[in-house]
């Protein structure tokens, strides 16, 4: 069992997010080699780390045996391929959001890594957010009672994709969170979106998710917005907690407000907001950190393999919805 310190890390590309993974796993400790075929990230790896060594093929990084684990950094639809080939050669592999682009797929990734006894952890970057720990501390002790309703907007103008839309590019943060929040998948979706820059993509879905205890949640996603938000609202039964990413000082408030009934009329009861004090530390490295640990003890990850594939089916689901103008999807007929 490798010590937490001696793991040696390859990161495969250092685009518009890699980059950050290349950063991250640098200050660990652990970044022994970076991988981009193309000509721009070979430049982006030697400004970001020049003193870590750089190669173009991804298939040099499996051979070499020195590498204990491979993060993938690279577009969605490649994500199977090179996490199969990398857990074949014994690596364990970290991939970045969406696990996959079906579930067919991402099972595929799962069973490799059952077969080979390898960690597979999926970027589910929000789920590492102090915030959001603090607000499973929240609901996991009761203090916001049972939870009713769940809400997202994740919208800001750009970074407008070619190859995903935005339900597949933004959408994969908050719903993690929801199902792991509600600790269910839902029973039934429904996606609704427009598709205005590109033909083919969706740039705005608002996607609704209804559970079989009768919890719901949605999920309002856009690159094309005037302004940029990220808030995350769960409403319980006795008190309502509102993240909001784009805050620098209130990013967790829990509002002590509910509905009681008197005399057979509801009642609003609204008392005090109070700010949550968080941990510091910045959530990629917390995630980064937390794949590290997971590699030398060898126990799985928060965001292992099937957490990415119930995700996976979620967004799957939400997919078909979309591409029907809206019809209901049950998730039990997404295989």
């Amino acid at each position: 069992m490798a010590k937490k310190e001696e793991i040696k890390v390859a990161v495969l590309g250092c685009g518009y997010w890699g980059k950050n993974l290349v950063r991250n796993f640098r200050d660990l400790g652990a970044l022994a080699l970076i991988c981009d075929v193309s000509k721009e990230g070979a430049l982006r790896a030697k400004e970001l780390a020049s003193e870590v060594e750089f190669c173009s093929s991804f298939e040099e990084v499996f051979e070499r045996a020195e590498i204990d684990a491979v993060v993938l950094a690279t577009p969605a639809e490649t994500h199977e391929e090179l996490a199969i080939k990398a857990m074949n050669a014994g690596k364990d592999v970290y991939v970045e959001k969406p696990m996959a682009l079906t579930v067919a797929q991402g099972e595929r990734m799962e069973e490799t890594a059952r077969k080979h006894k390898r960690i597979l952890m999926v970027g589910h970057i929000l789920e590492y957010h102090p915030a959001i720990l603090k607000l499973r501390e929240l609901v996991e002790s009761g203090e916001l009672g049972d939870i009713l309703y769940i809400y997202s907007n994740r919208l800001n103008f750009g970074k407008i994709r070619t190859e995903e839309n935005a339900l597949w590019s933004f959408a994969p943060h908050d719903i993690a969170v929801i199902l792991r929040l509600l600790g269910a998948s839902p029973i039934e979706v429904t996606s609704v979106g427009g598709n205005y820059v590109t033909p083919s993509l969706a740039d705005v879905t608002v996607s609704c998710l209804r559970f079989q205890s009768g919890q719901r949640a949605h999920v309002f996603v856009s690159w094309l917005n005037p302004f940029k938000e990220q808030k995350f609202v769960v409403v319980g039964e006795r008190k309502m907690a509102v993240f909001d990413d784009v805050s620098q000082d209130q990013k967790l408030v829990l509002y002590d407000q509910h509905v009681e009934i008197e005399s057979e009329q509801p009642v609003l009861r609204k008392g005090k907001a109070k700010v949550i004090e968080l941990d510091k530390g910045e959530p990629l490295q917390q995630e980064c950190c937390h794949f590290l640990e997971s590699v030398s003890s060898r126990q799985q990850p928060l965001t292992d393999g099937s957490s990415g594939i119930a995700v996976l089916r979620v967004l799957e689901a939400c997919q078909q919805s979309l591409q029907e103008d809206g019809n209901p999807i049950l998730l039990s007929k997404v295989l």
